[in-house]
């Protein structure tokens, strides 16, 4: 291992002096560049969300290389913010890492003193059950004394709108559940889920679009709730169904041109006998 990674945080203080240096230099509006100075906090979120988006990526890929890349792409995002806050006399970098710092210690009670020391050995600890129920509390503590004792009540506030919908979905339910709005278990979500499916076909059959819509919605919403009963991640495991579908539409492809035939020339039997092939393939190989 090299002397620079052995130096741990000193060199990554060092290393983060630099970036913030040179984000300062390509925002300077006299010999910066020009794309990074026309940029506005607004214009920058679409790459903020694509970044984290590729860290996942390098995540469930495995690539640790790739994923030092991609987080440092991240962290750019966080400096390019970062210093355009600054140049509006807003905040400045240090404030938002000391801001992250103070909210880790506050919302670790069963952790850190309120100095940020650690507690000492042997203190009290509790289940992952018990810190999560307490992160809530605190973080509703926290919405509370933000919005005013003159401010309505959000109970579900606070969840990003900006989040994937299937996402969003499934942290609200389980805010929701959190004050014990919840079904018992997943058989009941199931029965939930086959209700809206039922209603889908009601608002289909009647020819209603917009109610196609809210019951598609309400469908939807069903399911995030049945992936959170069940321990699934609903994002990750509708990324995972979509990656599956396609590898074997590819590999249908495959075995149409091996038959003869072709991608968008063969008919439905065609394809529908060569699907069922893939899936046999698959299950061979896995058996």
């Amino acid at each position: 291992m090299s002397e620079t990674h052995e130096s741990g945080d000193g060199s990554a203080g060092t290393e983060l002096g630099r970036l913030l240096r040179l984000m300062a230099a390509l925002r300077d509006p006299v010999r910066g560049c020009a794309w990074d100075v026309a940029q506005t906090p607004a214009t920058i979120v679409p790459y903020t969300i694509e970044e984290a988006y590729e860290v996942a990526d390098a995540v469930a890929r495995g690539d640790l290389a790739d994923l030092r890349d991609e987080l440092g792409d991240l962290l750019l995002q966080v400096v390019f913010q970062a210093r355009m806050a600054e140049e509006q006399g807003a905040f400045a970098f240090d404030d938002v890492a000391r801001a992250i710092g103070d909210k880790l210690v506050r919302r670790h009670p069963h952790v850190f003193a309120p100095d940020g020391t650690l507690l000492p050995e042997g203190s009290p600890s509790r289940d992952p059950a018990q810190v999560e129920a307490q992160w809530a509390a605190i973080k509703a503590q926290e919405r509370a004394a933000r919005g005013g004792a003159e401010s309505a009540p959000d109970p579900l506030g606070g969840v990003a709108r900006a989040l994937p919908a299937l996402a969003r979905a499934e942290k609200i339910s389980r805010r929701a559940a959190g004050y014990g709005f919840d079904w018992d278990d997943a058989a009941q979500v199931i029965d939930k889920v086959r209700e809206e499916t039922d209603e889908v076909a009601e608002a289909l059959a009647a020819g209603d679009r917009q109610a196609v819509a809210d019951e598609i919605g309400d469908l939807l919403f069903s399911v995030a709730n049945l992936a959170r009963h069940a321990g699934i991640d609903p994002e990750a495991a509708l990324r995972d169904g979509t990656a599956k579908f396609e590898r074997r539409f590819a590999a249908m492809a495959a075995h149409l041109a091996a038959a003869g035939g072709e991608l968008g020339r063969s008919d439905l039997a065609a394809m529908e006998a060569a699907w069922q092939a893939v899936k046999r393939d698959e299950a061979e190989r896995a058996g």
